[in-house]
């Protein structure tokens, strides 16, 4: 049986807690138990060795704690560079005119210009048909989208009616596509879940059954992009992924993926997230950005059919795809594969509610099911073992990429917020002997300032998302602007309950083998 894992950054759908998610396969094999558990051994090991620490050893302690905060200070530092590069990127990559720069640029190697050929897949399960439209209608503007642009909507026939929908959709838009198909993935599969990416498989292998196999297109011209049912691309996007992949040598060994923003319903969400979904939004233009991060794929991304083809395609019983389907392509061709940045934005959708706390509840949802993306970790260790072929350090270099923000925010924050609090509460005098202590103690430093460094560049973060947001419908209430101010005192609140306890929740649930389920998410 395949190593089960899931990936990536956000979905379609969203997981709850109590229920099995396997459809007539049996949970996997100890070994992988074992390295799906690595995360969350770490975080419970890093929490218990904080409270003996506590007790036995507290200024070492807060020596420690104090070390992971100044790092996530200096993290936060080179993230918030990164950000104004990216940004810098994003403005220059806008003036660009793709034709010119594929005529400037083309060698022997380079494909023809209308030879390539776009494949979308929009995997959609209980989502409403407005929001369809508006993709739809968001495609129909790419650059030649009659001729270049091949749609597949990719419907659950776990979702009653929807063929229906998808006809009624294919009815409205065919025209404006070079074609537009609609498959229906099964329900019950054997060894599969009810998930984008077996939906993605479903898709994937019908398309190229139709194009090339029926329709005669040549496999190595077609560029295959994931999106989901919410993405709104850059206007220019694919006419840039002609240019990107046309002129690329190594197009069959290349990702490609834009910048996310969260901006698709941004003044329909809660003034209180909106500065959580900056933050995050920051994070990914900088690993995308910086050139001493490994950028890996988020979303919505696009890789080609025949690299698709070669790897195995999608697999089918995992809960995500981006990271997984990226460690599998790298694995599948010996360490070549690698993600190429696209500078040109597109919108995503963040959760909502009808009220506050079911906004709140729907993020920690989210949440929880992104932190299952901490399988990773193991998958990864596992394809290193399959495939002694490969690089040593680049696959060091990936792993180390992949296993740094699930563990800084599982063992990382417990160190953290347990390692520089707990010792105060078991040694009552050691607060006011630091505080007398002042800046000639070391720990006191670094906290001081990283507490600092991480506030401006909250703030810093916040004010680049603002100016890169649509317009408001509606003027800003008092009310807004009240609830907008107290994010940021509330942030650290915040991340505690919709970004750490999730993830210290699921990889919890992953080390002693608890399964979850999908259900949907409230975007709008």
């Amino acid at each position: 049986m395949p190593y089960l894992s899931g990936g990536g950054r956000r979905n379609n759908v969203q997981l709850g807690v109590g229920q099995s998610i396997w459809a007539g396969t049996p949970p996997p094999a100890i070994p992988e138990r074992v390295l799906d558990g690595i995360p969350g051994f770490l975080a419970w090991t890093a929490l218990l060795l904080c409270i003996a620490a506590a007790v036995a050893f507290p200024r070492t302690l807060l020596l420690i704690a104090a070390c992971v905060a100044l790092y996530a200070a200096i993290r936060f530092l080179m993230a918030g560079l990164a950000n104004f590069i990216g940004l810098r990127k994003i403005r220059q990559w806008e003036k660009i005119d793709w034709w010119q720069h594929y005529l400037n640029e083309r060698t022997s190697d380079s494909l023809g210009w209308d030879e390539v050929h776009h494949v979308v897949i929009i995997p959609a399960y209980k989502e409403p048909e407005s929001v369809l439209d508006r993709t739809l209608e968001s495609l129909a503007a790419q650059y030649d989208a009659v001729n270049r642009i091949t749609i597949v909507l990719a419907m659950e026939a776990a979702e009653n009616g929807s063929d229906e929908k998808a006809a009624r959709l294919q009815a409205r838009w065919r025209d404006h596509f070079r074609h537009f198909f609609f498959t229906v993935h099964p329900r019950g599969l054997p060894g599969e879940m009810q998930c984008k990416s077996a939906n993605e498989a479903w898709a994937s292998r019908w398309i190229r059954r139709k194009l090339v196999d029926e329709l005669g297109y040549n496999l190595d011209h077609i560029l295959v992009t994931t999106m989901d049912a919410d993405t709104l691309w850059h206007p220019q996007h694919f006419y840039a992924l002609t240019a990107l992949f046309a002129l690329n040598p190594q197009r069959h060994l290349r990702f490609w993926q834009a910048p996310i923003r969260y901006h698709g319903n941004i003044w329909e969400i809660s003034p209180l997230l909106r500065i959580v979904n900056a933050y995050s939004g920051a994070f990914e233009l900088a690993y995308l950005a910086s050139p001493w991060w490994k950028p890996m794929p988020m979303s919505s991304y696009s890789l080609s059919l025949r690299l698709l083809d070669t790897s195995g395609y999608w697999d089918s019983d995992v809960i995500a795809d981006e990271w997984h389907m990226f460690i599998k392509a790298y694995a599948a061709r010996g360490g070549a594969v690698q993600l190429e940045r696209v500078f040109l934005p597109f919108l995503a959708q963040a959760v909502t509610g009808d009220t506050l706390w079911e906004a709140l509840k729907n993020r920690y949802q989210q949440t929880l099911r992104h932190a299952w993306g901490s399988k990773e970790v193991g998958y990864m260790i596992a394809k290193m073992l399959e495939h002694p072929e490969m690089s040593f350090f680049p696959a060091l270099r990936l792993l180390l990429r992949i296993a740094h923000d699930i563990l800084l925010a599982g063992a990382g924050w417990i160190i953290l917020t347990v390692g520089s609090q707990l010792p105060y509460i078991v040694h009552p005098t050691l607060l006011g002997q630091v505080l007398a202590e002042g800046f000639a103690n070391p720990t006191f430093v670094m906290l001081q300032f990283s507490f600092l460094v991480v506030s401006i560049l909250g703030v810093v973060f916040w004010y680049q998302d603002v100016i890169a947001r649509p317009p408001r419908p509606h003027r800003q209430t008092v009310g807004e602007a009240l609830l907008t101010l107290l994010s940021f005192p509330l942030l650290p609140i915040l991340t505690l309950f919709m970004v750490a306890i999730p993830t210290l929740q699921a990889q919890t649930r992953l080390m002693i083998g608890m399964p979850l389920q999908f259900r949907v998410t409230k975007k709008g």
